[in-house]
């Protein structure tokens, strides 16, 4: 009589294994710190340079966001940070560069910011 273990197959245990390791390392690679003060960069209002006059988008470490006045939450889906409050949803995606770009349609059309995170190491008393 032969016992239960030696009736399983061992790429029945490994396979399974290997399968759950993949997905938790997607997981691990998709969870990107966006956290921090960004600065508009560049203005465009229905497809022109503007000169910036945004104020600083600030991207909490938990899930909260600030611009303006405007507040809310925040969620990083792949290469868009969407943002909401109760009412507003709004998406901007991530650029090169430590970089957002929010599109909406204001009272003037197509409204398109950069925004650009000034990244600072710890010791260093300047950005460059």
């Amino acid at each position: 009589m032969r016992s239960l273990f030696s009736r399983i197959h061992p790429l029945s245990i490994i396979v399974p294994f290997l399968a759950f390791a993949a997905l938790a390392s997607s997981a691990q690679a998709q969870s990107i710190d966006v956290s921090g003060r960004y600065e508009c960069s560049a203005a465009k209002l229905g497809g022109k340079k503007v000169k910036c006059t945004a104020s600083t988008l600030t991207l909490k470490h938990d899930g909260r966001f600030e611009l303006r006045g405007w507040e809310g939450t925040y969620l990083v889906s792949g290469e868009w940070v969407e943002m909401s409050d109760s009412l507003i949803r709004a998406r901007a995606k991530m650029a090169p560069g430590h970089k957002i770009v929010l599109r909406y349609y204001g009272k003037h059309g197509l409204a398109e910011m950069t925004f650009e995170r000034r990244v600072a190491e710890l010791g260093k008393t300047s950005l460059s």
